[in-house]
């Protein structure tokens, strides 16, 4: 063979390696910065998810603690079930199922009697009035495990 053609192809050849590596990293690149947004899109829907039913479930509980079992608050209730319904789509079922252990002690501290200030202080003393610290926890290990998963 000719120098000039093994020149030739050589360069031909060099290019078009050069060429596939550029497509090959900008499509590596673009599928990494996709998977990123989809990341932070999930995590942001999941974290206003929560925030709703932490929000509404604090409310709810404080209005159990010092409400009888005939006045409870059905509409913050009514809410509740729907945010624990749309965590399904989203959520892990350790988050489900937190979740519904937190509406569940709702609803028995409606059929408590009404607690006293001072019963109050003791209960935020001993950290039995924190009833979303379990549903807390699930959160941020789902999150984490989404995170390694997706990094």
């Amino acid at each position: 063979m000719n120098a000039s053609v093994i020149s030739a192809l050589a360069a031909l050849a060099g290019a078009t390696i050069g060429g596939l590596m550029t497509v090959i990293a900008s499509w590596l690149l673009q599928q990494r910065e996709a998977r990123a947004q989809w990341f932070t899109h999930d995590r942001l829907r999941r974290e206003d998810i929560y925030k709703e039913f932490i929000d509404q479930a604090s409310k709810c509980y404080v209005d159990a603690l010092q409400h009888d079992a005939t006045k409870p608050d059905i509409g913050g209730l009514v809410v509740l079930y729907s945010t624990i319904n749309r965590m399904r789509v989203l959520s892990s079922p350790q988050v489900v199922a937190s979740a519904e252990r937190v509406v569940q002690r709702i609803l028995d501290t409606y059929l408590e009697p009404d607690k006293s200030f001072l019963e109050l202080r003791d209960m935020v003393k001993s950290r039995a009035i924190d009833l979303l610290e379990e549903f807390a926890d699930v959160s941020r290990e789902e999150f984490a495990t989404l995170r390694a998963r997706y990094f």
